[in-house]
């Protein structure tokens, strides 16, 4: 057993392509997605204003707006025709304050802002809100009213997780998800045609032995993937997520599952091409519909629930409960629920897997 995973181990690192996605392309991810996402919190949002106003009100408007450091405002040219200069600078959002907004408010008149948003743009919500906020304030400013009732926030955790934190884990479980998959689809199906696995029915090596080195394999490549991933978000981008013995038994199921189901599917199929065709139908839906980029929060109900028939929902849910949020209970369920997955895949595996064909 140790013999063939020395030679299995020497041929995956002969394979240069094998090695770049096992372990510098989940680098790369965390590299690419850390610099996107973990400031995004503290962006202001750009949003152009045309004031016509002359008065003193609608400079105040803006420098209000401007002063919750949720938006940032820029003026656009006084002389121009405001949609026509959205549109033609693709910009989203645009704040028109008319020419009478000063002399209607303090008649006490109806003044009316118009807003520009471009609905398909995700931070139309949030800028909508924020200029509601201010409008408001302002109403109960002319009013002479004060507030009554305010709202203070205040996190769950003292460490509120960021995007990296809950990226990690995702891209743990993107590695132990995708090495073994588009390997042993690929060996089990070439091992198959090319009459290899008769050639080791001949050896002393048993089928148990030769999954068992497999799986030694992948859970090595993937603890060292793990201290990578790791290493590179908390230096890099401050991560902050625990190292707990937890990640340990996620691990090594994830890698007996996914070598399991790697065999099953390069083991039924008849030729290499159809294997990697239904590796990639399995392998794909389940990286981007678990959780691996970004959170089932995000996604529609319909879709959150689909993302519950995979196998990898339970690792990087279990991943995240103990790195991110120190949730035991959790943890234990999600690793139970892959525990039963690993048995009945891998059961189905090794009846299904032959080194002879009949």
């Amino acid at each position: 057993m140790f013999a063939d995973f020395a030679v299995f181990r020497r041929e995956y690192l002969r394979n240069k392509e094998g090695f770049f996605f096992a372990l510098v392309f989940p680098v790369i991810l965390i590299l690419l997605f850390g610099a996107i996402f973990s400031n995004s919190g503290h962006n202001s949002i750009t949003v152009y204003a045309l004031n016509q106003d002359d008065g003193p009100l609608g400079s105040n408007f803006l420098q209000t707006l401007n002063q919750t450091g949720a938006v940032k405002v820029l003026l656009a040219p006084s002389n121009s025709t405001f949609p026509d200069y959205l549109l033609k600078h693709s910009y989203s959002q645009g704040i028109l304050i008319p020419a009478t907004f000063s002399s209607d408010v303090l008649a006490g008149k109806r003044a009316n802002i118009t807003l520009y948003s471009n609905p398909a743009d995700t931070s139309t919500q949030i800028v909508s809100g924020v200029v509601n906020a201010v409008v408001e304030g302002f109403n109960l400013h002319l009013a002479n009213a004060t507030s009554t009732i305010s709202v203070s926030q205040k996190s769950v955790n003292e460490s509120s997780p960021s995007y990296i934190d809950f990226l990690i884990p995702g891209l743990i479980g993107f590695t132990i998800l995708t090495s073994p998959m588009f390997s042993m689809v690929n060996l089990s199906a070439e091992y198959k045609k090319s009459k290899f696995f008769k050639q080791l029915s001949l050896t002393p090596l048993t089928k148990g032995e030769w999954l068992t080195s497999k799986i030694l394999w992948y859970v090595m490549l993937s603890l060292i993937a793990f201290v990578l991933m790791t290493a590179t978000g908390t230096f890099l981008f401050g991560a902050r997520v625990q190292i707990t013995l937890w990640v340990v038994p996620f691990i090594i199921l994830g890698s007996l599952l996914f070598v399991s189901l790697g065999m099953l599917v390069g083991t039924i199929t008849k030729s290499i091409e159809s294997a990697g065709v239904i590796g990639n139908i399995i392998t794909f839906p389940m990286m981007f519909l678990s959780g691996t980029f970004f959170p089932l929060s995000i996604m529609p109900d319909w879709l959150a629930r689909i993302a519950h028939i995979f196998p990898l929902y339970y690792i990087i849910d279990g991943l995240t409960s103990t790195m991110v949020y120190d949730n035991l209970t959790s943890t234990v369920f999600d690793l139970a629920v892959v525990g039963l997955l690993c048995l009945i895949i891998s059961f189905a595996a090794v009846r299904v897997f032959k080194w002879r064909e009949e």
